[in-house]
Formats: C-alpha cells, sequence, structure tokens
C-alpha cells in the first residue's frame, strides 16, 4: 500500500463498555457481546479496542464511569443490559452514538423520542421485559388459583419499581385473592 494510503487510515476504533454490574455476573453477555462483533468482522485488539467500567451494582457510579468514556473520545458507547447504564451514557454526551439493550420502554424512559425516529445519538433494542410482568403474574395465578396471597420483590432503587407497583394493583381478581 502506498505510504499515502497507510496516513489516511483512521485509528482503530474504541467501544466504550458500559455496564452497571460486574464482569463475573455479566460474562455472558460481554461473550455474546463480542460473538456478536466477531461474526460483524470486528475482532478485540485485531481491528477494534475496548475500553470497560464496570459499576459492580453501585449505579450511582455510572455518571463517573461513563464520563469517563467520554473524556477518553470512544467511538461509542455500549449500554447493554439493564437501563441505569444507558441513562448515564445518556446524561454523559450528546455526541457520541450510544447503542442500548434495554428490557423496559426506550420512549417512556426517555432514552428516545420515539421507536420509529429515536433522534439524538441513541438507538438500541428493547425486550420489553418489565411490561411481560403482568401476563407473568397473570399465567401464575391461573397455575394456582387458589393462592390467597402472591407477592412479588421490587428494588426500591429500580427505575421500573413505581411501575411494576402500580400495575400489581391492578391485578386484583374478583376481589378474593390478594397481589402484593
Amino acid at each position: 500500500m502506498p505510504l499515502a494510503a497507510r496516513a489516511q487510515q483512521s485509528a482503530m476504533p474504541v467501544v466504550g463498555f458500559l455496564r452497571s454490574e460486574s464482569p463475573e455476573s455479566e460474562a455472558f453477555r460481554l461473550a455474546a457481546f463480542r460473538k456478536g462483533l466477531n461474526e460483524a468482522g470486528y475482532t478485540e485488539g485485531r481491528n477494534v479496542a475496548f475500553e470497560y467500567r464496570w459499576a459492580h451494582g453501585q449505579y450511582d457510579r455510572l455518571a463517573a464511569l461513563a464520563s469517563d468514556l467520554v473524556r477518553l473520545q470512544v467511538s461509542v458507547i455500549a449500554a447493554i443490559g439493564l437501563t441505569p447504564a444507558a441513562l448515564a451514557a445518556k446524561a454523559a454526551t450528546p455526541a457520541i452514538p450510544i447503542v442500548f439493550a434495554v428490557g423496559g420502554d426506550p420512549v417512556g424512559l426517555r432514552l428516545v423520542a420515539s421507536l420509529n425516529r429515536p433522534g439524538g445519538n441513541l438507538t438500541g433494542v428493547s425486550f420489553l421485559v418489565s411490561m411481560m410482568a403482568p401476563k407473568r403474574l397473570q399465567i401464575l395465578h391461573e397455575a394456582m388459583p387458589d393462592a390467597a396471597v402472591m407477592g412479588f420483590l421490587v428494588n426500591p432503587n429500580d427505575v421500573y419499581a413505581e411501575s411494576r407497583t402500580k400495575w400489581s394493583r391492578r391485578l386484583r381478581p374478583s376481589g378474593r385473592n390478594c397481589w402484593s
């Protein structure tokens, strides 16, 4: 390759990987992420680099971790998994592209303006897991119709906590069963 052409090549892209949890608990997601990139022709260390930032379950650290990725001027931020990482990345930069994968409604979470025209620098996928919770509870009730009380645990610091408890109060079939 001529010297002039080599001089115009861009540096290796750097993916900022922002996670709410720890590398140990997220090993399967990281392996799947790497596999997907590999299938698309990207191999870590060969033609793409990674900067990993892990909050180890301490959500209050996410803002600083996201800001650190912005300071490093990564090419893209991958905020895969829990919503707080995507929200922290969005708050840290209006310019660097952010790819998210969340379980809730990205419009309701204010990650994107709309599903068909997300706008801004965020794009991603939603599995709508939180919207499936009422159906799961309904199926549990159908499997155990004589159960007097059914309950579920909610992390009060979770961004979905309010909506999860809100729908649970509406699920009181025929007044005889208590959902809490």
